[in-house]
């Protein structure tokens, strides 16, 4: 699964920007301080707020400094324009397509008074990109791709993704993938989901994630023995840091700044964003490593899983309605 754009050393110069390719999903973030109260009522703090794990990584890439950061997704016509405006303030230029028969996808993350969250999940729009919507275009100026693992657990986003994968082949760019999620993996198969993305140079699984595709319950015997099939893995430990692996051996253990923490929803999204910013500005993985831990450290302080925005809006011209082009 090695390739061009080895991801194991340092990228050298910035040769352009980050196509990500993922779920742009609206988060009900509902954080409760008592156990859930089955049957009755249970007082929380309840927020509204964008998300999606392909979304947020593009958001934090923006935020750490990576150039021309790029989104593709889909979503329902009820909140297009809203998302459109929120990737727009974190810097992100949004190439969304519209999706007349599908709501945008919805995600209940229920926090608890430990900062832990647990997703009620409704993919909606999100899943809905085909082949059809793929242009070797979208490539151009591209210097790293990189995709959400929740591409891969539907039949027609699956078919992009590879499709976006052959692409970035063709044209020596390097290809990252989230795995995104422990569950759905186990409901779709370790082995099916690692042969779906035996292109990938970079694959930034969390420990739940990386101990299912291996069966390994140790993050770094389960990071070194990923890395025999692809050339580099940083597997996720929150609190505890990151586990660097390349050609079956650990590089580093990169550990993560002590903070007090409130929501852990998108803090691996915070991580693999600031990772991949790293890259493409010329770190070489320990210091993308160390980066990722700041910015996951950073998100668990707030509600949510994006960065603050920047609160100014990109040059007109970029949203797109309709599928990307």
């Amino acid at each position: 699964m090695t390739g061009p754009g080895d991801a194991g050393g340092s990228p050298g110069p910035v040769r352009g920007g980050l196509l990500v390719i993922g779920d742009v999903i609206t988060d009900v973030v509902a954080r409760h301080a008592t156990p859930l109260a089955p049957a009755t009522d249970t007082t929380a703090r309840v927020s509204t707020l964008p998300g999606g794990a392909g979304a947020n990584a593009a958001c934090w890439a923006a935020r750490s400094g990576a150039p021309d950061v790029r989104l593709m997704g889909c979503v329902g016509a009820d909140s297009a324009a809203w998302h459109e405006d929120a990737l727009l303030r974190c810097g992100v230029r949004p190439a969304l397509r519209v999706d007349p028969d599908a709501a945008t996808g919805t995600v209940i993350c229920l926090v608890d008074a430990t900062a832990e969250r647990t997703l009620v999940t409704d993919s909606g729009a999100a899943l809905r990109l085909s082949p059809a919507d793929w242009r070797d275009s979208l490539l151009d100026g591209v210097a790293r791709l990189h995709l959400s693992g929740y591409l891969f657990f539907a039949a027609g986003s699956r078919a992009l993704a590879r499709a976006a994968m052959a692409a970035a082949r063709e044209r020596s760019v390097p290809v990252s993938v989230d795995p995104a999620s422990a569950g759905f993996i186990e409901r779709h198969g370790p082995a099916t989901f690692l042969t779906s993305v035996a292109t990938t140079d970079l694959l930034l699984p969390n420990s739940d994630e990386a101990t299912l595709l291996t069966g390994l319950a140790d993050p770094a015997d389960a990071a070194a023995e990923l890395s025999r099939d692809f050339s580099l893995v940083a597997v996720k430990r929150g609190a505890a840091g990151a586990v660097l692996a390349a050609g079956g051996d650990v590089l580093a253990r990169v550990p993560a700044p002590a903070v007090t923490p409130v929501d852990t929803t998108g803090a691996g999204d915070a991580f693999t964003g600031a990772f991949l910013a790293a890259l493409l500005t010329g770190g070489d993985p320990v210091a993308a490593a160390e980066a990722g831990c700041r910015a996951g450290a950073e998100a668990v302080t707030r509600a949510g899983g994006r960065p603050p925005e920047r609160g100014v809006s990109a040059a007109a011209g970029v949203l797109r309605r309709g599928a990307p082009t």
